[in-house]
């Protein structure tokens, strides 16, 4: 009997602890084996862990939350190519130099990692590097840190000897921000009473508030000396989609460095916050059927590839082989994705050769256009300041990327230097759209019965980063011709004002509401949005020029020809960076040839590749604009340097409160020559947006892009040989069936 009652106390005990770790896992979520880094960043009461921004706890349905996926830690990862990206060993190795290091060492909790990233080797080095024939060349890292409100930039040897060696610091600017002080800063407001009180005087919950950290660009010698950010905030209340319902006019300015509330200007206190109905845009939450025709219904059609398995290799995690392409892929904090190494197979020879060694996003300039005191300096940097790749959020299969693509996870540092994975950053996937690569039909008049087409199948990479609202989707399209395609789309939510305009028969005449009025009390902004892409061309070898090709009307003499005009072409062969320098106009056109000149075809045409422009925009701002000083890499849509490796980021290495002093356009004024050398193109991709009610409340994509496509590159058509389709070559699909027991 005592025997069964202790045994009964024992098991009643052991019930009892477990359900007390399960309530307690449960309240905080504890993380499961690995990533607790990844939880704390992300995972803070009530708000979504998928989220850059931090929310105020207490509010929102933790039911909606998204589960939480076991994610793969990617601890044993080693390094296969010189141009991998830092794996978590690298990160933990370089993380304990940093801090083993003086003065960091004197205080290692208060080192706060900027950025992580690879110290590529120099580019001979990994140009001559061959797989299995020799080691890895030596693993370093260069390290973005901040100390004791200092900033520092750091080189990191990763090998046995592990020095770490101080590297110049821009004169002006700050770092990329990180994901903790980004997440950290949008509590700040409300521990100031001042900030309270308006929200009171508003009539607001503060439980029902969520704030945005804001970058303020630079203004003047006030703004320097001290890091410095702006909050703006909105009304979470009856909608996921808060953004359009902003409290106007209440700006906070915040000391990032000690998160203390330095002024809050409230200016829109009779300005009422936009209701919430039919601003949500979650499935199964938007406009109930009983207001409108209910779900569009499309079904995606599906061209799977044969055989079920994808016509394209990814070879040890970055390296990728498709169609004759083969070219390095991985993601960046910084940057988003970068694609280099691009070498395509000539179908004469059987020779890769070379075209990109490197090519990325470099910065992203979005001034908007509303100069009063609450939206002036909304004149965002979203690389330098907020990180392209840091606001990459997992892709949604089968949404964001077919069923057949394949993913690359990535690999940040938090702000204490911990690596943390995040998962399906990239996507892969071959696409086939209906377009047709090549066709002809003979006419019946020459009694030859011929209808010879060929379908496009293209290569795309791609990554979308939620910049808060904004949302931007990056493709880099590969064509088995030759022709590369970089695409940039457009979609999320618009940054909106408040107005107390319900409707336009309310709006004074001649009165500039900076923007279009989308649903009552809400003002889509004016605002622009500049891509600017870094490319490090290396068509047929390293040493290019760029020439002009200019396109012009030429008259006939009198007599000489029933026309009166055609149009001819004259070749400029840039010699310096100022020769190169490109701004587009439509009644003077050129072509853009990137060319060997030591490299020529059989009939001495020199082999290229061309810069094809599609749909842009140019910046309207005046050039002595301080926005515009910053974002002076936008006065062009194509310049041309020599090869520099420092020269990686257009608006500098530091851009956050940077004056504009070490940008693209200040690194060009040298006027170096660039005729027949390692050449670095960078091409603006451009948007003007007047928003439109379409907009509202989430934005439908649009999309542009350029192209580099081979000109005199081939002997002929390099996909002459490519073979129809067959009926026989699509894999069959039947619906599933059910066999009874």
């Amino acid at each position: 009997m005592d025997y069964s009652t202790s045994l009964l106390r024992l098991i009643f005990l052991a019930l009892g602890g477990a359900l007390v770790v399960l309530v307690v896992h449960s309240a905080f979520r504890l993380p499961g084996d690995i990533d607790t880094t990844t939880t704390s960043l992300f995972d803070d009461g009530s708000c979504t862990r998928f989220s850059p921004w931090a929310c105020r706890q207490g509010r929102g349905d933790p039911r909606s939350k998204p589960p939480t996926p076991r994610r793969p830690s990617h601890e044993s990862d080693v390094p296969r190519h010189p141009l991998d990206p830092l794996t978590v060993r690298e990160v933990n190795r370089a993380r304990e130099l940093l801090r083993a290091h003086p003065p960091f060492s004197s205080a290692p909790s208060s080192l706060l990692v900027h950025s992580l990233e690879l110290d590529e080797p120099d580019k001979p080095v990994v140009k001559s590097w061959r797989k299995g024939a020799e080691p890895l060349p030596p693993r370093r890292a260069v390290a973005v840190v901040r100390f004791r409100g200092e900033s520092h930039v750091l080189a990191v040897d990763l090998g046995e000897g592990g020095a770490v060696t101080p590297l110049p610091v821009p004169a002006s600017g700050y770092p990329m921000m990180n994901m903790d002080e980004q997440t950290s800063l949008s509590f700040a407001p409300f521990k100031d009473a001042a900030f309270n009180a308006s929200l009171r005087r508003r009539g607001v919950r503060v439980s029902d508030v969520a704030c945005l950290p804001i970058s303020l660009g630079w203004y003047g010698p006030a703004e320097e000396n001290r890091r410095l950010i702006k909050s703006q905030c909105f009304s979470t209340e009856g909608t996921a989609n808060f953004y359009m319902r902003p409290i106007e006019g209440l700006t906070v300015l915040v000391d990032m460095d000690t998160a203390e509330v330095l002024h809050v200007s409230d200016r829109g206190a009779g300005i009422p916050i936009p209701a919430a109905s039919n601003t949500d845009y979650r499935h199964g939450h938007s406009m109930p059927s009983s207001q409108g025709l209910g779900f569009q219904k499309v079904r995606a059609p599906s061209m799977e590839p044969p055989a079920g398995a994808p016509g394209f290799e990814l070879v040890d995690g970055h390296t990728v082989r498709w169609g004759g392409w083969e070219f390095h892929l991985k993601p960046d904090a910084r940057a988003g994705m970068v694609v280099s190494r691009a070498r395509v197979q000539d179908p004469a020879t059987g020779e890769h050769r070379d075209v990109i060694y490197k090519g990325m996003a470099s910065e992203l300039f979005v001034p908007y256009m509303d100069p009063t005191e609450a939206w002036y300096f909304k004149t965002y940097m979203d690389a330098g300041e907020y990180g392209f790749g840091l606001q990459a959020m997992p892709l949604v299969p089968l949404n964001d990327c077919p069923r057949h693509a394949r993913y690359l996870d990535a690999v940040f540092v938090a702000a204490d230097g911990r690596p943390y994975v995040r998962e399906n950053m990239i996507c892969v996937f071959e696409r086939y759209a209906g377009d047709i690569a090549w066709r002809h039909s003979e006419s019946p008049i020459t009694g030859m019965d011929i209808r010879e087409s060929r379908p496009k199948v293209t290569l795309v990479a791609r990554m979308a980063a939620s910049v808060a609202n904004y949302d931007y989707i990056v493709d880099w399209e590969f064509q088995m011709d030759g022709l590369v395609r970089i695409k940039v789309g457009l979609s999320g939510i618009l940054m909106v004002k408040g107005t107390e305009y319900s409707h336009m028969n309310q709006v004074h005449r001649n009165e500039d509401m900076y923007g279009t009025l989308l649903s009552e009390n809400v003002i889509g902004v004016i605002h622009d949005h500049f891509v600017t892409f870094r490319l490090d061309m290396d068509v047929d070898g390293a040493n290019n020029s760029f020439v002009k090709v200019e396109m012009a009307r030429q008259n006939t003499a009198a007599g000489e020809s029933p026309r009166k005009s055609y149009l001819k072409t004259t070749r400029h062969v840039a010699r310096t960076e100022k020769d190169a320098q490109v701004r587009l106009k439509l009644y003077e056109p050129s072509e853009f040839h990137i060319v060997n000149p030591t490299k020529k075809t059989r009939v001495g045409n020199p082999v290229g590749y061309k810069v094809v422009p599609a749909g842009t925009a140019a910046s309207l701002l005046d050039p002595e604009d301080p926005p515009q000083k910053r974002g002076a890499f936008t006065n062009n849509q194509i310049w041309v340097t020599p090869y520099n490796k420092t020269e990686e980021w257009a608006g500098g290495l530091f851009v956050y409160q940077s004056k504009g002093e070490d940008t693209l356009a200040t690194w060009s004024e040298r006027d170096r020559p660039i005729e027949n050398k390692d050449l670095v193109v960078w091409y603006t991709l451009g948007f003007h947006h007047v928003p439109c009610q379409e907009d509202f409340p989430i934005m439908p994509t649009v999309s542009s892009s350029f192209n580099l496509k081979p000109v005199n590159f081939f002997e002929s058509n390099p996909i002459l040989r490519q073979r129809p389709t067959q009926e026989n070559d699509l894999p069959v699909c039947a619906a599933a069936t059910t066999t009874a027991a």
